[in-house]
């Protein structure tokens, strides 16, 4: 069943890459919540997508805004990834796809290589009660996300 706006996100509980167990709500209690699944660390397209809301976050925090990335890659991978381009949120590995699949952000086989289930790359904003108010999701890896879009979502939140 697809998410769809106004209703309340699924609530999840994934590992970050320091080993953590980090909840939704935790994120959700500091305020509007960037979602943002991505297929890969270190596939070019996804280095350009987070580093591109590691130079928004500022921005974001000021909304009081927050942003999660999510992938199906191991927390080891996730970790490096995090140190290489310096990212200051946190990364959650969702290498059992249970959360991609619940958001709906889930392909079943991945490009040309066959790959099985890998992450859509998809953003969801949530609101601090947790409600859905904005969502993007693409079925095409190398498409990145409408960042003014989802910069003014949270704006919009936070006025």
């Amino acid at each position: 069943m697809a998410l769809r706006l106004g209703q309340r996100v699924p609530q999840f509980s994934l590992p970050d890459y320091n080993q953590k167990d980090r909840k939704l709500a935790e994120f959700l209690e500091m305020g509007t919540t960037v979602i943002a699944f991505f297929p890969f660390a270190f596939s070019g397209v996804c280095d350009r997508e987070m580093c591109t809301f590691r130079d928004s976050l500022s921005r974001l925090s000021a909304l009081n805004g927050n942003v999660v990335g999510v992938s199906v890659d191991s927390i080891y991978a996730l970790k490096v990834f995090a140190q290489t381009y310096n990212l200051q949120f946190p990364l959650l590995s969702d290498f059992n796809k249970k959360v991609s699949r619940v958001y709906g952000a889930l392909h079943d086989t991945w490009v040309a290589w066959g790959y099985k289930g890998v992450s859509k790359r998809a953003v969801f904003v949530a609101d601090k009660r947790g409600v859905l108010r904005y969502k993007w999701i693409t079925d095409i890896p190398s498409t990145e996300p409408p960042y003014g879009e989802i910069e003014s979502t949270v704006a919009k939140i936070s006025s």
